[in-house]
């Protein structure tokens, strides 16, 4: 379970303000948010790779607050893949494991049970830079789940794959993720992709988590215009103030 406890963090002269949020075991939560909204800055603060100013993060009651990235136990798919071009899929996937000593015959073996219903079986032997885009986005996904990571981080996963890939691979993933049972953060724009992978919504504006909840609840009662604006639903149907 990951818990963030009012954390905050200024970069330049935009303020991410006391953001308090628990993602539950197993859960699927999405993010969404207009550009500069503080989404990226907050995953970012999850990974490790911005320090908050002020709060606290939480994974299973440990406080990672402090801890560098490598100690959070957290996969992180960026927006980009950044998979390492001069490996195959193969060696981009058990790069990890291969690090702690297991030979890459044996992570194979062990990371079957991510690679056969991801479809990677036969790109195995391929470079990454011959793949498609929804294909490279597979990769990244297995090479992050490969350590058995706590919690499972998505920037804007298939933001640049055409919309069938987009519908494929999001549909792989909220499989994958029930297998698996882990919590996952998923960046979007979306409120298609947010609908095909979801448990929870959260929308941020401004720098501040604006609303959370099911998509429906969201949609049938923004919390005010700028949600409403997001998710492409009339005015007439926010709470009441």
């Amino acid at each position: 379970m990951l818990r963030a406890d009012r954390v905050s963090l200024r970069v330049g002269e935009f303020d991410l303000r006391d953001i308090s949020l628990e993602i539950a075991p197993s859960e699927y939560f999405v993010l969404m948010g207009p550009t500069g909204s503080g989404k990226s800055l907050f995953v970012k603060s999850i990974c490790g790779l911005m320090r908050p100013d002020r709060g606290y993060i939480f994974i299973d009651g440990q406080n990672i607050t402090d801890l560098e990235p490598r100690y959070r136990n957290i996969g992180y798919v960026p927006q980009h893949c950044a998979l390492f071009p001069h490996m195959t899929v193969a060696k981009n996937i058990t790069f990890a494991l291969r690090l702690k000593g297991i030979r890459h015959a044996t992570a194979l073996e062990q990371l079957a049970a991510l690679i056969e219903p991801l479809g990677l079986r036969p790109l195995l032997g391929r470079s990454v830079t011959n793949l498609s885009g929804g294909e490279r986005q597979k990769v990244a996904v297995a090479r992050a789940l490969a350590v058995e990571p706590k919690l499972l981080v998505l920037d804007e996963p298939v933001s640049a794959l055409d919309e069938p890939t987009r519908h494929e691979v999001c549909l792989e993933l909220r499989t994958l993720q029930r297998s698996l049972h882990i919590p996952t953060i998923h960046i979007c724009h979306s409120v298609v992709e947010a609908r095909l992978v979801s448990d929870r919504v959260g929308v941020f504006v401004k720098g501040r988590l604006a609303q959370t909840g099911d998509l429906d609840t969201l949609t049938a009662h923004p919390a005010n215009d700028a949600v409403a604006r997001l998710l492409n639903v009339s005015t007439n149907h926010r709470n009441p103030s």
